[in-house]
């Protein structure tokens, strides 16, 4: 499921499965992908590496199949939890203008004082 060589001249082709194991580890300790350790190669190759197999469909492919496989051997459980809580904010926690009126009634106020 994962990109061969191509054979074309140029830069020689990264190891996928380097390649794979430098995006798991991104993700999974939530660095940057300038801080990946040197063992994995240049962290523009593994970006690239990434952002290629997210447009072209491989890593939905890889999930399908893997998800399909899975379940095929009865490791998924399909049962389902929805979680209907509703957190509500403070009106004035909106951020939001809101024409109360009360700087007319200030205007209006002066100039009965007066």
């Amino acid at each position: 499921m994962l990109p061969r060589p191509t054979g074309r001249e140029g830069r020689p082709f990264s190891d996928a499965r380097t390649m794979v194991e430098a995006i798991v580890y991104r993700y999974r300790c939530g660095i940057a992908w300038r801080d990946l350790p040197e063992v994995f190669g240049p962290w523009q190759t593994v970006w690239t590496w990434h952002h290629r197999m997210a447009v072209d469909g491989t890593w939905d492919r890889v999930l399908a199949t893997l998800t399909a496989a899975a379940d095929a051997e009865g490791l998924v459980d399909w049962s389902l939890s929805v979680d209907s809580t509703i957190a509500r904010a403070h009106q004035h926690a909106t951020n939001a203008t809101r024409l109360t009126g009360g700087w007319i009634e200030l205007h209006e106020s002066g100039r009965r004082a007066a």
